[in-house]
């Protein structure tokens, strides 16, 4: 009996705006975002790879690629979690980020973890 391959990695995200790394004045926002990563298949799955696609308010997009995320390739079982923290810079206050992790199973089936879309947005203190 051929075994069920039920391979699925669920990604949330909370960013927060970095106000000590940030310029305004100088059009440079700083953002980080902490990444939770939930084995929620039925199989043990590895990430391999990340791809992020940030867009800023006017637009532009920055590609992202590359091996691991944070200097990791964590293999998680069923039910077992990584979290992770980075950043990135905007030139404008605000932005989406959105992207996908390149992952494997533990039979080597690839297959794609999405991550939905989040806003990096600096937040305005009353004053």
């Amino acid at each position: 009996m051929a075994r069920m391959n039920l391979a699925e990695l669920t990604c949330s995200v909370q960013p927060t705006y970095l106000e000590e790394q940030s310029n305004p004045a100088r059009h440079e926002y700083a953002f980080s975002y902490t990444v939770t990563i939930v084995n929620t298949g039925s199989v043990a799955a590895q990430l391999i790879g990340r791809h992020w696609v940030i867009t800023d308010a006017t637009g532009r997009v920055e590609e992202v690629r590359g091996l691991g995320v944070v200097g990791h390739q964590p293999l998680l079982k069923p039910g077992e979690r990584f979290e992770y923290t980075s950043w990135t810079r905007l030139d404008t206050p605000h932005g989406v980020m959105q992207g996908s992790f390149f992952c494997v199973t533990d039979e080597v089936r690839p297959f794609e973890a999405p991550v939905p879309a989040f806003t990096l947005a600096r937040t305005q203190s009353l004053h």
